[in-house]
This record gives structure tokens, sequence and C-alpha cells, in this order.
């Protein structure tokens, strides 16, 4: 099972709107993934596609790589704060308010789901045969007259 991981840091945005996009992608496949992100109408989905094409071109890289990346799925994504950059923007009489531009850290990490083997010649399998006694209907009771 080959598992990658890919890293974007300083990517300008905050944790928590980056987060919400996370949250879209998270445990679907990787194809399924991509769909999503590009018909999303927040602007942090195209760093998040950005990041999710590099960890599947790290998943093939990786030695014991199947080759095939329908078997791929994001198992893992997260967005962490980065360093915020703290800036002043003039206000009136003399005073100055903080702005404070967020970064943050995206990580998506993609695993190659196991492949299923059959066996060869097996048809499919019958169920077991209930072992249990089986109930007899009751004879209806007999009325006085």
């Amino acid at each position: 099972m080959v598992r990658a991981a890919a890293t974007a840091k300083y990517v300008r945005t905050s944790a928590q709107k980056a987060g919400l996009v996370m949250d879209l992608i998270r445990g679907k496949d990787v194809n399924q993934a991509l769909t999503v992100l590009q018909f999303s109408r927040k602007s942090v989905a195209r760093d998040v596609a950005k990041v999710l094409r590099s960890a599947v071109a790290n998943a093939q890289q990786r030695d014991g790589f199947g080759g095939e990346v329908d078997r791929l799925f994001v198992s893992a994504c997260h967005a962490d704060n980065g360093p915020s950059m703290k800036r002043v923007r003039p206000a009136p009489m003399g005073r100055a308010f903080r702005i404070i531009k967020r970064t943050t850290h995206l990580t998506v990490e993609v695993t190659e789901r196991a492949q299923v083997v059959k066996a060869v010649g097996a048809g499919p399998v019958k169920p077991a045969a209930r072992t249990g006694a089986r109930t007899k209907k009751s004879a209806p009771a007999a009325t006085k007259s």
C-alpha cells in the first residue's frame, strides 16, 4: 500500500477557509476530489488542487506503486496556521489599526486502496443453512360448547 503526501506552505488564505475546502475532498477518490475542487467556488480550491496533483505525482514515484491512479484516494488532508503578517492601517485622528494577513500550510495525503484478490474458479458462496429447529404452527385451540 503506497502512501504519499504533499505540502504547500505560506498560502495566502486563512486556515479556516482552507479547511472548509479540505472537508469536501477528505476520503474521496483522487479523480472525484479533483472534480469537486474544479467546480468549487472558493479561490483556495485551486491551491488545494495543485497540492493534490503533487501528492499523486509523489505516489507515482514511490517504489511499489501499482500504476493505477484510480486506486488512490485522499486519506488525510488538513490546513495548519502559518505565520501571520502584521500590517498597520492609518485611522482618523492619528490612530492606527492593525491588519493581520493570515497564511496557511496545506497538506494532502493520498493512499492506494488495497486490491481485492478473488480465488480462481470459486463460484458464488451459498449462505449457510440454518441449523435451528423450526417452530410448528400451533393448531387452533378447541373451544368448549
